[in-house]
C-alpha cells in the first residue's frame, strides 16, 4: 500500500528512541521528511543521523523541553521555517513516574499534568496554524491505561485519559479544516518505558524483571511484547492520506490483551 506520505513533513516528539525513534524512521522509510526532538542534544542528532543514513530521507533533530510552551513554539517554527511545511505531527513523551495515590505529592502531579496532557495542549496549539494550510494530521501517544487503568500508573490513568478526550473533542472541532486526530494505543511495546516499569515492579514484589516479563507476556493473546516497528506500522497509517476518513479514533496495538469492547 502506498501511504501518500512522499515529501510530506511530520513533526515527531520524543524521537530520540523507543516508540518517538521507530515512527520517524518508518516514516522516513515510506519518503516523508521528518522533524524529529527530545531534550538530549546528543541523543536527538544521534537519531537523526542513524536515520538518515539508514533512509537517505531528509530529518533534522531539534531539542526541546515538552513541559515547556516557548521550547515547543520555537521547534513548531524552525520546522516551518526549515522544511516550509507541516503536514502532521506526533505527540509523544515519557510517561509519568509510577506508583501509587498516597506516593505522590501536588508536585509530582503538577508535573504530570505538565509532561502528558498540557504537552499535548501546547503542541497541538503551536502547530495548527501550519497544519491549517493544508489540512495535515496529528497522532497522540497514549497507553492502554485510558481504556484498563493500571493500579501502579494512577498519573499516567488521569493525565492519558485526559488527551484521550482531548482528541475526541478535537477530532470535532478540526474536520473543517480537513486536519484528522486519532489516538494510538500501545500495550506492552518492548522499549525502555516497559523496561522500568519491570523493573519497578520486581522491586516492589521481591521477584526479577524477567519473571515479570514472562508473566505479562502469558496474558497476552499472541504471548510476546509487541516490537516497536510494528507499532510504528500502525502510526504511519494513521499519520498518513491511506487514513483519510479515519479520526476521533482510539486504536490499540497490544497482541490482543486489552478485553474491553
Amino acid at each position: 500500500m502506498d501511504l501518500g506520505v512522499q515529501n510530506k513533513v511530520f513533526m515527531v516528539a520524543g524521537a530520540s528512541s523507543g516508540l518517538g525513534y521507530a515512527i520517524a524512521k518508518k516514516l522516513a522509510e515510506e519518503g516523508a521528511k521528518v522533524s524529529i526532538a527530545s531534550r538530549s542534544p546528543e541523543n536527538i542528532a544521534k537519531a537523526a543521523a542513524t536515520i538518515s543514513e539508514e533512509t537517505a530521507a531528509e530529518i533534522r533533530g531539534y531539542v526541546f523541553d515538552a513541559r515547556d510552551e516557548g521550547s515547543i513554539t520555537q521547534w513548531v517554527e524552525e520546522t516551518q521555517n526549515d522544511f516550509g511545511h507541516i503536514d502532521g505531527l506526533v505527540i509523544n513523551t515519557g510517561g509519568p513516574a509510577p506508583g501509587f495515590f498516597e506516593e505522590f505529592d501536588d508536585q509530582a502531579w503538577q508535573s504530570a499534568f505538565e509532561l502528558t496532557l498540557m504537552s499535548a495542549v501546547r503542541l497541538i496549539r503551536a502547530a495548527l496554524p501550519a497544519l491549517k494550510v493544508n489540512g495535515g494530521s496529528i497522532l497522540t501517544l497514549t497507553s492502554s491505561a485510558v481504556k484498563e487503568p493500571i493500579d501502579i500508573l494512577v498519573m499516567s490513568n488521569v493525565m492519558r485519559s485526559g488527551v484521550n478526550s482531548l482528541v475526541k473533542t478535537l477530532a470535532t472541532d478540526l474536520a473543517q479544516y480537513n486536519i484528522r486526530i486519532n489516538n494510538l494505543i500501545p500495550g506492552s511495546i518492548n522499549t525502555d518505558r516497559i523496561k522500568a516499569l519491570n523493573l519497578f515492579l520486581a522491586k516492589r514484589s521481591d521477584t526479577s524483571p524477567g519473571k515479570v516479563r514472562k508473566a505479562a507476556e502469558s496474558a497476552i493473546p499472541m504471548g510476546r511484547y509487541g516490537k516497536p516497528e510494528e507499532f510504528a506500522n500502525a502510526a504511519a497509517f494513521l499519520l498518513s492520506d491511506a487514513a483519510s476518513y479515519i479520526t476521533g479514533t482510539n486504536t490499540v496495538v497490544d497482541g490482543g490483551k486489552m478485553k474491553s469492547v
